[in-house]
């Protein structure tokens, strides 16, 4: 009973893991669709949220019967219920790429992104790709120093954040105002995305050392009980 008990327990890890790595490729495709309106990709992102949003049920339904059953204490009841609250921040993380590509369908054949900021959304959207692609490593490792390193990450997006509004409020903005809105989106969208992921790494220290992230500092990863 007891292995049973704890193979349930991993196969919620398990689920959390596949559901970072499909977000992760989701606005990975998302940022393609807009950029190259391409709107068959951004349909295929739109209909595959779908399975995000499944697993997110799944990984409840697995984790409030886990707690009707077993009535896990300590860390298991940790476990537990930081994986619901990761689960939580992986399905929004789902929607946030679903509605780049939203917005990709909304203005095709166009793109909603100016040529001139091309370059810069790519590079939002391939880093909210790789700050979940380490989310999802911290949550395979349990590495409480990686999990901590993505918050300092997620400054990089928070700069390229603000480039995007130096580029909206400088003088000589030709674009209009469709335009000029639908780029504050998109900088929010991915913004967000980025914080989901930093969320989820918070949640995985919190898991492995029943403390705060805000509370510890890279490299000195305290022991629980100690």
């Amino acid at each position: 009973m007891r292995d049973a008990y704890h193979e349930e327990l991993d196969s919620i890890g398990e689920g959390l893991v596949e559901m970072a790595r499909l977000v992760g490729s989701a606005i990975g495709r998302a940022t393609t669709a807009m950029l190259d309106a391409d709107l068959k990709l951004a349909e295929s992102v739109i209909a595959a949220d779908q399975k995000v949003d499944d697993l997110q049920h799944e990984l409840e339904a697995r984790a409030i019967a886990l707690l009707a059953r077993q009535q896990p204490v300590a860390t298991d009841l940790r476990i537990v219920v930081t994986s619901l609250r990761m689960s939580a921040d992986l399905e929004r993380s789902g929607d946030l790429a679903q509605h780049v590509a939203k917005l990709a369908r909304l203005r095709y054949p166009e793109s909603a992104v100016p040529r001139d900021l091309h370059a810069t959304i790519l590079e939002m959207g391939q880093l909210a790709q790789r700050l979940m692609a380490k989310a999802a490593e911290v949550i395979i490792t349990k590495d409480v120093d990686l999990a901590l390193q993505l918050e300092q990450d997620d400054d990089e997006m928070d700069l390229l954040h603000r480039t995007l509004f130096q580029h909206l409020m400088d003088d000589r903005w030709k674009h209009g105002i469709e335009t000029a809105v639908d780029v504050t989106l998109l900088g929010r969208y991915y913004e967000r995305f980025a914080d989901h992921a930093v969320s989820v790494a918070k949640r995985v220290v919190y898991l492995v050392t029943g403390e705060h992230a805000d509370e510890i500092q890279p490299g000195s990863t305290p022991v629980e009980g100690a």
